[in-house]
């Protein structure tokens, strides 16, 4: 029997994890298919607007907690943040990430600023909060990556210092074997290359300015990011820096591989293509959680889990034809689902829906709580996007909550395990 079953990769399970299996407990982790990482720009933002921008994240967390008791920051406390911030910057050695003064301000592919508490470094050089002037590079067989709209709209950009960016467009056409549309995985592929870089390095330098900061899209290496990234800036001589833009992503992809290859060299085990179906129980303890893989539905017992599997997005907890809501593997308690009689949904797609708030509500522990505030299960601890009480995408503060909560249900199962 294994001491700790995870269920789900995404930032928040392997998080937990990692942090386990580091502190000696032996820990399986269960997915049917990686998380969030691959579709997430690989950034941490922790809390980027109370509704305003937020400037510091963590001096803002205890009002807004104070303001905000059913969010999962509540649960997990401003100290627990701070820590899992450390924790998480001393995972990456070589590929480092870069932030703790405050919210970055980075351009976005669509030439918006968006804040984030902490980014790769291949991304830092972005910062707008002291304006400058940049270049954005397109490929030209990359469609998804627009290097005048996300110019155009950067160089309107309103920053709090009143500093301005100034912003032009490049395209270069990139050597790909007659490939005429490439997607940004395969792009990075091509980065790690030193022969691509060389005929990038070539078409670039020839038409950069004085003063000028360089943006390419977020395809600058898979195995060797900084690698790539430091011979871009020791050819330009001047900063380089990656923009997020549509998935596949290449830095989730990195976030992932790094977290999920620490975990297996502490002697972790991950098991894709195992989709949990349901727990076994013996009172108010799971004893297994019920896991389908290869035709066939096995138990896998453990002492403690930790459900990281997601919300509506990843079909964990679901919404049938008749509005009932529940969680697929526990059963637990789904909290915050409007009554029949009151709006569920806004009529607008960017609309603040009020189902969007829906999830499971948790103790200080992490605990699952059911619908009278008493705990379902001793053992068990929840996780990331399954939280309830956060609207993450508007608040900016999903990777937070992820990063947060895995680090703190890690802590929570260290201390019992003892």
């Amino acid at each position: 029997m294994r001491d700790v079953l995870v269920v789900g990769t995404g930032l928040s399970g392997l998080v937990a994890g990692l942090r386990c299996q580091e502190a000696g407990l032996s820990v399986t982790v269960v997915a049917k298919g990686v998380g969030s990482t691959h579709l997430a720009p690989g950034t941490i933002d922790v809390l980027g607007y109370d509704p305003e921008l937020v400037e510091d994240p963590i001096e803002a967390l205890p009002a807004f907690i104070q303001r905000n008791p059913q969010h999962p920051y509540a649960a997990i406390g401003a100290t627990t943040m701070r820590d899992a911030l450390a924790w998480f910057m001393q995972r990456f050695v070589g590929y480092r990430y870069a932030g703790g003064d405050g919210n970055l301000m980075l351009p976005t592919a669509i030439g918006a600023a968006k804040p984030s508490a902490l980014v790769p470094e291949t991304m830092a050089a972005g910062d707008l909060r002291n304006g400058g002037r940049i270049v954005f590079v397109g490929l030209r067989q990359l469609k998804d990556f627009w290097p005048a709209l996300a110019a155009q709209n950067t160089s309107a950009v309103k920053l709090p210092s009143g500093a301005g960016v100034t912003a032009r467009a490049i395209q270069i056409e990139a050597q790909t074997g007659g490939e005429a549309d490439v997607n940004g995985l395969a792009f990075a592929r091509l980065f790690d290359d030193a022969r691509f870089r060389r005929a990038v390095i070539t078409q670039v330098s020839a038409q950069l300015e004085d003063d000028e900061v360089v943006a390419f899209p977020a395809v600058l290496g898979v195995q060797r990011p900084h690698e790539v990234w430091s011979e871009l800036q020791d050819a330009f001589e001047r900063p380089v820096f990656e923009v997020p833009s549509l998935p596949p992503s290449v830095p989730g992809m990195r976030l992932y591989d790094v977290l999920r290859t620490q975990f297996e060299r502490a002697g972790g085990r991950t098991i894709l293509g195992a989709e949990a179906v349901g727990a076994e129980t013996d009172g108010s303890r799971v004893t297994a959680v019920q896991v389908s893989s290869a035709a066939r539905v096995k138990p896998h017992p453990a002492k403690q889990f930790i459900l990281a599997s997601g919300g509506f997005g990843s079909g964990a907890v679901t919404m049938d034809s008749s509005w009932q809501v529940k969680e697929e593997i526990f059963g637990l308690h789904v909290a915050g689902v409007p009554d029949e009689a009151e709006e569920r949904f806004g009529p607008h797609y960017f609309d603040e829906h009020p189902m969007g708030r829906a999830g499971i509500r948790v103790d200080e522990s992490l605990r699952p709580l059911d619908a009278e505030g008493n705990r379902s299960y001793a053992n068990v601890a929840v996780v990331g996007a399954s939280l309830g009480g956060a609207v993450a995408w508007k608040e900016k503060s999903g990777d937070g909550i992820s990063l947060s909560s895995g680090y703190r249900a890690a802590g929570v199962v260290i201390e019992e395990s003892k």
